[in-house]
């Protein structure tokens, strides 16, 4: 009898083992599942609110060259509203507008192209060719419009007329 209690007694044991570790299982589960379905939470937010940020920077890319772009365009009204009483005023506030945009265009790293190293197709277009004996072959002759560069990458080609022999 002794031994049947005894038996008896290590099954309901064995159960209950069987039952409670089947409990932490499921809470154990439950818990990494929580924690599985608040860190993807947690990742798509700060997906969202990385693309959000992102579009806010490319929305408002220009916003520190367009602030310094108004001191060019408050020297032009001033030359205009001279223009109708001297014109040497009217030359003067161009020029003064003039150095003003050559000086917003560097602190944005703007800069005019270079013709000191002779016709370059990435820099150059060349849209007159003329015969000159002066200059070599494919050489610049004359620039007819500035081109720009931001840093390495060219806004605009230089307009230019090239030497053909």
């Amino acid at each position: 009898m002794e031994e049947e209690k005894q038996e008896q007694t290590t099954e309901e044991i064995k159960q209950d083992d069987t039952c409670e570790g089947q409990v932490n299982y499921e809470e154990k589960y439950n818990e990494l599942n929580d924690k599985y379905l608040r860190a993807a939470a947690e990742f798509e937010n700060t997906k969202k609110r990385l693309e959000k940020e992102k579009q806010s920077a490319i929305d408002y890319a220009s916003e520190k060259f367009a602030r310094d772009m108004l001191g060019v365009i408050d020297a032009l009204d001033m030359a205009l509203h001279h223009a109708e009483s001297d014109a040497s005023k009217v030359i003067e506030g161009v020029q003064l507008t003039r150095d003003n945009l050559i000086k917003v265009f560097e602190r944005h790293n703007i800069v005019p192209v270079s013709h000191d190293e002779g016709f370059d197709p990435t820099k150059h277009e060349a849209v007159m060719q003329q015969p000159s004996e002066e200059h070599e072959d494919n050489a610049i002759i004359a620039v007819l419009q500035k081109g720009y560069a931001l840093k390495d990458r060219v806004l605009r080609p230089s307009l230019v007329s090239v030497c053909k022999k």
